[in-house]
């Protein structure tokens, strides 16, 4: 018998850059659930949403998800299955959804939970890790390319 809160936990990110703020998220995802379902942005969202190319294209950052040790399985997802949280319920079956808290509150979260308890589903806001950040890296890595 399992001693962790949900059997199955799905979070959803680009995890371009992977770094630690991202492992810490997925730790901590994984400390709550016998499986994790990571849902991997597909470039096209990427493009779209944030407006830049991924440095590290789809198929390689589920790749990288994939080796490590907290996490179960990891798909790539697309903008519709990104955006709405039911078509992710619907297709990866969990019992919690993991998000950072800055999303807390929110009138569309609020919306969310209130579909996921219909269907005995949850949400589980985690901190975000401060001091990093793919954004913050990419700019490094712009700042030291013209330094040079």
């Amino acid at each position: 018998m399992s001693e962790k809160k949900y059997h199955v936990g799905y979070t959803c990110g680009v995890f371009d850059l992977f770094h630690v703020g991202h492992l810490n998220l997925l730790e901590r995802c994984k400390e709550m659930c016998d499986v994790l379902i990571v849902g991997v942005c597909d470039d096209e969202y990427v493009r779209v949403v944030k407006h830049k190319d991924p440095v590290i294209p789809e198929e390689d950052r589920a790749r990288i998800l994939r080796a490590l040790k907290c996490v179960d399985d990891a798909q790539i997802v697309d903008i519709e299955t990104t955006n709405d949280k039911m078509i992710a319920l619907e297709r990866f079956k969990f019992d919690v959804l993991f998000s950072g808290d800055d999303w807390k509150g929110s009138e569309r979260y609020l919306k969310t939970e209130a579909q996921f308890a219909e269907l005995g589903a949850c949400i589980e806001y985690l901190p975000y890790t401060h001091g990093i950040s793919t954004s913050g890296i990419r700019q490094q890595l712009s700042d030291d390319e013209a330094k040079a």
